[in-house]
């Protein structure tokens, strides 16, 4: 079982109010080998269009700890890609829950709503932390099937993780930005229209740049181009609080949320 974590209270000002937030996670590539890259042109102009982190980092290796981190902020204590695991304490659903907002993960391959197997194909729960914590209701854990084609209906935060031949980890740079244009393009459109936001970051690199990893925003209230704040997936995580007013936990409580990218 995780430890339970603490709390504070709201974050400074400074992060929009988003309609909705779409985080995509991919697999272990570095800032370098992903933005601008020539076989990554939807991310490419992504990154063209929005906000880059130019200083976003992972907080460990290997993948499954940084994914407990965005989500709980904390690794859990976990150093390797095992599985299963069951944590009890804190985490972004039930954070944003609690406060009245909503919490979909949707997963690539996952063969059914709130599957708790390790694998399925090239679905692998390691890629998927909200199933750690079964306290949360079985509906949060959902296919990307079942990513709403009105868009509107989206819950208030999203994560999407493609499979492992779509993340970048067993297929192509190339690969993985087909899907995310054929899966989110639409969305990434929709977005800076309809007061919500995409991210796109990955777990971690790899192990090659110092665990230096994409972070991009795209959609509403962003101000384009490159920001040297230093950041990282508990920074992150503190975001997507502060953009609701909810209040921090965990490692985010000591991290900054992210600022000076946003046009209001």
């Amino acid at each position: 079982m995780g430890a339970a974590v603490p709390t504070s209270s709201p974050g400074p000002p400074g992060v929009p109010r988003f309609a909705h937030i779409v985080v995509v996670i991919l697999e272990n590539h570095a800032f370098s080998q992903v933005v601008d890259a020539s076989d990554a042109p939807f991310i490419s102009a992504l990154a063209a269009s929005g906000a880059v982190m130019t200083q976003s980092y992972a907080i460990t290796h290997p993948s499954q700890p940084n994914y407990l981190a965005l989500f709980s902020g904390s690794t859990q204590g976990l150093t390797d890609d095992s599985c299963p695991h069951s944590y009890t304490g804190s985490n972004l659903a039930n954070a944003l829950m609690a406060a009245g907002r909503s919490f979909v993960g949707y997963s690539d391959s996952l063969p059914s709503v709130g599957f708790t197997g390790c694998s399925s194909g090239p679905y692998a729960r390691k890629h998927n932390p909200w199933v750690d914590f079964p306290a949360l209701a079985a509906a949060v854990n959902q296919p990307m099937t079942a990513f709403p084609s009105n868009l509107g209906e989206l819950p208030d935060v999203s994560f999407v993780v493609p499979n492992l031949d779509h993340d970048m980890h067993d297929g192509s740079i190339n690969e993985g930005d087909q899907w995310l244009q054929t899966h989110l393009g639409g969305y990434a459109h929709w977005a800076a229209g309809h007061d919500s936001l995409l991210i796109v970051t990955a777990d971690e690199d790899d192990d090659a740049h110092g665990n230096r990893i994409p972070t991009i925003f795209a959609g509403a209230h962003i101000r384009p181009g490159p920001s040297g704040t230093r950041t990282d997936h508990y920074g992150l995580l503190r975001t997507l609080l502060a953009s609701f007013g909810v209040p921090a936990f965990g490692h985010a409580i000591d991290a900054r949320p992210i600022t000076g990218i946003w046009s209001s």
